[in-house]
């Protein structure tokens, strides 16, 4: 069972890398509904810069983390637009995977050890 559980596991983590390396390179750049929405009422200069009006998107740019080195779903300082977007959606999987495996692997251990406690002193589930 184990066995089987660790292929699968392993192949839905292929899949997923797959598809955050490759197919995320040929997403839209156009602004989805949630990103026009939040636009509606400002203004603009010729390179999309807000220049005016009152809108969600104003406050945005307060929070952005420009600098951070995944900014704009890429990597900073790889100029290959294809690969910095595949390698930064390859990298986010693998973060995810992580935090989320590791989550899991806590609340298991977590879960053993109350049940192994409640066998040692009596105690049955209702």
């Amino acid at each position: 069972m184990r066995k089987r559980l660790g292929w699968f596991i392993a192949g839905g983590l292929l899949v997923a890398a797959l598809l955050a390396g490759v197919v995320s390179s040929f997403a839209s750049s156009s602004p989805d509904g949630l990103d026009a929405a939040a636009r509606e009422g400002c203004t603009f200069d010729a390179d999309d810069n807000i220049t005016g009006g009152t809108c969600m998107a104003q406050q945005e740019q307060d929070h952005q983390l420009k600098d951070s080195p995944l900014a704009d779903y890429g990597i900073r300082g790889i100029d290959n637009e294809f690969l910095s977007t595949g390698l930064s959606g390859v990298l986010g999987v693998a973060v995810t995977f992580a935090i989320g495996g590791g989550v899991f692997w806590l609340v298991r251990r977590r879960g053993n050890d109350q049940d192994k406690s409640d066998a040692t002193s009596g105690v049955t589930g209702a």
